[in-house]
């Protein structure tokens, strides 16, 4: 064996950036509405301690970094490495960014055939907002729901459709809104063609045998890319 290969030492797993788990614990704790002499009560240490373990890393006080991580609700790889879960737009904006106006061409190509959706009720006291899967059939959305379900808009109501699409490693994207007019497709031809139509099936699952469709009277869309890349967002 070579000798230089024995007195390397072997890394076995890259270490965690404590800076990010310390900027992790400060904004989980502001989100929480914790103080740090409040954290550190709760995880039963000084706030003095707290904030050297904050400093020094996970491998000074591992037992004390887990007790910091349940009064922050969070598991300790979460706290280690960030939730796996977490909705886009974690990043920061790409330099510099530029923000674009799609045409409705353009929009009807991002919205493509199919996807995942919402949609916007007009209700009191506020809009309702709900996820639906959407296919697009003959310039219109359409989304099928339990008829006496919260999206099962009234026919002949006005309601906004969104969908987007986000490139977190980008920081770029697109959004198309969509607002119209319900109708209630009731020709069983019709019901018949669009139930073989791919992303049809709710994820929700269950027994949703209304269609919907949104007739628009106005459909627009946005871009964020950057100046530099000037390529397309996903």
């Amino acid at each position: 064996m070579n000798e230089n290969a024995e007195s390397t030492p072997v890394r076995a797993a890259q270490e965690p950036d404590q800076g990010a788990i310390a900027q992790r614990i400060a904004q989980r704790r502001a989100q929480l509405g914790l103080t740090e002499q409040e954290l550190a009560a709760q995880a039963g240490m000084a706030p003095r301690y707290l904030r050297y373990l904050t400093e020094t890393g996970p491998g000074f006080d591992p037992a004390g970094l887990l007790r910091i991580a349940a009064v922050l609700r969070l598991t300790c790889r979460e706290l280690l490495e960030g939730r796996s879960d977490a909705p886009p737009g974690q990043s920061t904006a790409a330099t510099p960014p530029v923000l674009l106006r799609l045409g409705t061409p353009e929009c009807w190509e991002k919205l493509g055939t199919h996807g995942i959706g919402r949609i916007a009720l007009p209700v009191d006291p506020g809009p309702a907002v709900f996820p639906v899967n959407y296919l697009v059939d003959d310039g219109t959305v359409v989304y099928r729901t339990d008829p006496t379900g919260s999206a099962a808009a009234a026919a002949g109501s006005r309601l906004s459709f969104e969908a987007d699409r986000i490139d977190e490693h980008m920081s770029s994207g697109w959004s198309v809104l969509v607002v119209g007019t319900v109708e209630h497709i009731t020709d069983p031809e019709t019901i018949e063609r669009l139930s073989r139509a791919p992303g049809c099936e709710p994820w929700a699952g269950g027994n949703r045998p209304l269609w919907v469709r949104i007739r628009p009277s106005q459909i627009t869309g946005r871009r964020i890319a950057t100046a530099e890349r000037g390529s397309p967002a996903p």
